[in-house]
């Protein structure tokens, strides 16, 4: 049966990930012939990335994962200074105002990828190593909210929110199931709620996001413009699609079609039949991550791979919020599908970490 699991998971993955390299092209071929010349640029940078992310992969499936707990907190100070180094000028690289990304040559690397990842396997080991302590308030809450902090205060120097909601939203999540009081997990979603509020509407473009979430007609050609042109995409699909390459919205209409809106141009060529496959793929995904979870042999591959399925889930359900509206525009990329090295590397990555979590589960 959890063989079966195992199967199902790494089936279902790749199918997604063939699904990416197939609409990457599709919704980038005519920029990147524009901007750089070669219709294949992005795609031959993700495949490159894919590569990578195979061989990261098949090491996390065949290394005992007991390593990351022993590696736990060195992962995250490496993580840390790693968020630390790609906000000094000169290290990290700068696109349109946010400093996220380390360049070397024609490859970048996002350190909050590798930073949630960390903070996960921390927050892992941690609920272990405290055990019923993880009840209290000064042993069991306030060091893992510390790390979050720290984390999260560097990623949004970047600047970069959503991430941080999510990766918060998941370690408070993995908190709650480990037993910490519900108490202090209102209280300090209570206490922060004051300060996302003014995060959000002290920053232009973040007020600007919600505002255009709240009516993107009131600003069609500014603020509104990509959750209009998202919702073009989807509508113009109608049942079937238009057809594979088909897309009118990724002709410079919709900015990001091949990352943050791939969704929307699955919606368009593909159809509404092309979008509830990938939503399925999807819930398939969280079903499987959801057994091996329940059949996690000991504490922390059970807090662990809560906390990958989460975190995959978690940026698929956004992204997929934010093409069709439902969610204010946020930077979170469509696991397995969207074009992003970082971020596929470290899906894949996880992927690896679940299956190797499973076959410790698996019995005759």
């Amino acid at each position: 049966m959890v063989r079966k699991t195992r199967i199902n998971l790494f089936t279902v993955s790749i199918v997604l990930i063939c699904i990416g390299i197939i609409m990457i092209y599709s919704s980038s071929s005519i920029y990147a012939w524009e901007r750089y010349g070669d219709s294949f640029y992005f795609l031959k940078r993700h495949l490159v990335f894919l590569i990578a992310g195979l061989l990261f992969t098949f090491l996390s499936m065949i290394i005992d994962y007991h390593l990351f707990r022993k590696y736990a907190r060195i992962l995250f100070w490496v993580a840390f200074i790693l968020l630390v180094l790609v906000l000094i000028p000169g290290l990290g690289r700068e696109v349109s105002g946010a400093r996220r990304w380390f360049r070397f040559r024609y490859i970048s690397f996002q350190p909050s990828e590798f930073a949630n990842l960390a903070l996960i396997i921390y927050i892992a080991d941690f609920i272990c190593r405290k055990g019923e302590q993880i009840k209290t308030l000064f042993k069991g809450f306030i060091p893992p909210i510390c790390a979050l902090g720290g984390i999260s205060v560097l990623i949004l120097l970047q600047p970069d929110l959503g991430t941080v909601i999510a990766l918060g939203s998941v370690v408070l999540i993995m908190l709650y199931i480990s037993n910490v009081q519900s108490k202090y997990i209102l209280s300090l979603i209570l206490c922060s709620l004051p300060v996302v509020y003014i995060l959000v509407f002290s920053v232009p473009y973040r007020r600007a996001r919600i505002l255009a979430f709240l009516n993107p007609w009131f600003d069609p050609k500014g603020s509104g413009f990509q959750i209009i042109q998202s919702q073009i995409a989807i509508g113009s699909g109608g049942l079937f699609g238009v057809g594979l390459g088909h897309s009118q919205q990724k002709l410079f209409y919709l900015p990001a079609a091949h990352t943050d809106f791939i969704f929307s141009i699955i919606g368009e060529e593909l159809g509404l039949l092309g979008t509830l496959g990938v939503i399925a793929l999807f819930m398939i995904f969280i079903r499987e991550g959801l057994k091996i979870i329940k059949n996690s042999q000991d504490k922390f591959g059970y807090f662990l791979a809560l906390g990958l399925v989460l975190m995959i889930s978690l940026k698929a359900i956004v992204n997929i919020g934010v093409s069709c509206g439902v969610f204010p525009t946020k930077g979170l990329p469509l696991p397995f599908i969207s074009y992003g090295g970082s971020s596929l590397i470290f899906d894949m990555v996880s992927l690896g970490i679940l299956i190797n979590i499973a076959r410790s589960g698996e019995y005759p």
